[in-house]
């Protein structure tokens, strides 16, 4: 498989609206298990968001765009809790399908809408914190503008984008790694094609400009901080 450069025109199963809805499901479900071990949020909570959190000195109000089944958000949930962190936590999606999954999470202090940023930001909403989970490789080049600003213009801090970075041994171990809880869904080719379609640090960097860092919180992870504009 050549990695060399990034697949933007490759395309995942589950962006498909006309895809099986119950491999859908058990997909978004099995999220919460797969985000847990590869996405490296623990990591990135320990070092950057709780000192955010912390920083505010009162309870904060925080945004998940691209929320999905919200298994990132319940993720995070339980670190805040066990922190004594009180933290008021909205899930943003507008996939119905994916909206569907997340209403029936039961996190406590979380809402969870059928929306973009866009609608939001129509809406004026603003919060002190967003961050997304494996987004950013989804979007077309003016679509990653668009979305990285408009998160921006609903931060009151700073908005923080958590992907996978490209590289041939993520792909290797994914591969491998993933196979016991792909049946019945869509997890081993998307996430196939999601290492394909992912950025590595410098292209990401290029793509969002100055205003963005781009670091490697964890192994085969990019994370994308931009100072908020709410």
């Amino acid at each position: 498989m050549d990695l060399s450069t990034r697949d933007e025109h490759l395309r995942e199963l589950m962006d498909d609206h006309n895809c099986d809805p119950q491999r859908l499901a058990a997909t978004l479900r099995r999220f919460g298990l797969v985000n847990k071990m590869v996405s490296g949020w623990g990591t990135i909570y320990r070092t950057r968001l709780k000192k955010i959190l912390v920083g505010l000195g009162r309870p904060a109000r925080v945004l998940d765009l691209g929320s999905g089944g919200g298994d990132v958000i319940a993720h995070l949930a339980a670190f805040t809790r066990r922190d004594g962190l009180e933290v008021e936590w909205t899930g943003a999606d507008p996939d119905p399908r994916a909206h569907d999954v997340a209403s029936r999470a039961q996190v406590p202090n979380s809402t969870f809408l059928c929306a973009d940023a866009d609608e939001l930001l129509a809406q004026g909403r603003s919060f002190d914190l967003v961050i997304s989970n494996h987004v950013l490789h989804h979007l077309e080049p003016e679509e990653l503008i668009s979305f990285t600003e408009a998160s921006r213009q609903l931060a009151k801090t700073a908005a923080l984008h958590n992907d996978i970075a490209r590289s041939r041994l993520a792909y290797g171990l994914y591969s491998v790694g993933i196979a016991p809880l792909a049946p019945g869904t869509f997890l081993r080719v998307d996430g196939l094609r999601s290492i394909r379609r992912s950025y590595r640090a410098v292209e990401l960097s290029t793509a969002l400009g100055d205003d963005w860092s781009v670091t490697s919180p964890a192994a085969f992870r990019l994370l994308a901080q931009g100072p908020g504009r709410a």
